[in-house]
């Protein structure tokens, strides 16, 4: 039997409307030709007008996921998104270590794309110390980044300083997201530097839609898709960001607020 598809992996949350989260990740596999399974640590009830409930899995579930996946499967690439709590987040450090599942892409969901705190102390102190430096790929958006490298951000030159201060961390190569604000930005500027110290900024215009969720997850999804693929960090990451854009701009309807990305926009 040939394994037509690089096999990957994201360890994350549930979203039950579809539209980011664990769904998201998948949808973006399957958009990459790679065959995505799933350590699934929360499940979130929600809609496109908010959440409304969620529960975390128990630890000895996370542990059992993994081990059935390693037992099973060559998994070539893996991704995480959100990590609710310090004790998740250091069960989740020590499976990766444990298990071959390749490099790995650490979307740190820290604070929205508004600048609100997602994770307590304990839990943001763990993801910094202990899940951050073994990154393959670290995809912070602009906030996110600020809190990391503990500064803020004004200028291009506070950008290269902040993803220095992140690759201190231990993170390999970084792309930090440019910030956006409705009604205000009309191009948006990411910036990556590579583990060779190559470095080099991705622009794109700014879409005014309500459709946006997921697009971190999405973004982090398609590098970890490349990378089981054989392609090159900077290579991963361009495809990602085209596909996002595309994702973005050829706007979707699905439900009645904050919508989804259009992954079929490909």
């Amino acid at each position: 039997m040939t394994n037509d598809f690089p096999q990957v992996l994201t360890i994350a949350g549930s979203d039950s409307d579809g539209s980011a989260g664990m769904q998201a990740d998948l949808h973006t596999f399957f958009m990459h030709h790679t065959y995505g399974a799933s350590v699934i640590t929360a499940c979130v009830a929600g809609n496109s007008f908010g959440i409304h409930d969620s529960v975390s899995m128990p630890v000895s579930f996370i542990n059992q996921e993994f081990k059935d996946l390693a037992d099973d499967f060559k998994i070539l690439a893996s991704k995480t998104g959100m990590l609710a709590d310090a004790e998740l987040i250091r069960t989740v450090v020590e499976n990766y270590k444990k298990y071959d599942f390749g490099p790995l892409v650490v979307d740190p969901v820290i604070m929205t794309k508004h600048g609100a705190m997602l994770l307590k102390q304990a839990a943001y102190d763990t993801l910094k110390e202990e899940l951050i430096p073994l990154a393959t790929v670290l995809t912070p958006n602009f906030y996110e980044a600020q809190k990391l490298a503990d500064m803020e951000i004004n200028s291009d030159e506070d950008t290269k300083v902040a993803a220095k201060k992140l690759r201190d961390l231990g993170a390999k190569n970084v792309i930090i997201k440019g910030k956006h604000v409705a009604g205000e930005t009309d191009v948006v500027k990411d910036y990556v530097l590579l583990e060779s110290g190559e470095d080099f900024w991705i622009e794109g215009p700014y879409y005014h839609t309500e459709h946006k969720n997921g697009t971190g997850d999405s973004l982090s999804a398609a590098i970890t898709s490349e990378i089981a693929k054989g392609t090159s960090i900077a290579d991963a990451i361009r495809i990602a960001d085209d596909y996002v854009d595309k994702a973005i701009k050829n706007e979707i309807s699905v439900a009645h607020k904050f919508g989804p990305i259009n992954h079929w926009a490909q």
